[in-house]
């Protein structure tokens, strides 16, 4: 696992209180939400502004990508890195 993946595994749990949840319970490629992790639209939203806080990244809402670059930490990791 690299660095910014672990920086938003520590994000995701921080952000959404997970407090049961451990970086290692979080696959970075195992799907975030409805399987896997099972997050939800509300955490989407939060995790988009937490990550647009801690790497100053803009995110597009309207952009057809959206859900396929927060698929998984993998992805994220992935995204946030051709944003800087």
């Amino acid at each position: 696992m690299n660095e910014l993946e672990l920086k938003i595994k520590h994000l995701i749990i921080d952000t959404l209180n997970l407090e049961d949840v451990s970086v290692d319970d979080i696959d970075s490629n195992e799907a975030l939400f409805v399987e896997g992790l099972g997050l939800d639209s509300i955490d989407a939203l939060e995790l988009g502004i937490a990550l647009q806080k801690e790497f100053n990244i803009k995110i597009k809402v309207q952009d057809e990508d959206i859900k396929k670059q927060f698929y998984s930490v993998k992805t994220l990791a992935e995204f946030v890195q051709n944003q800087q």
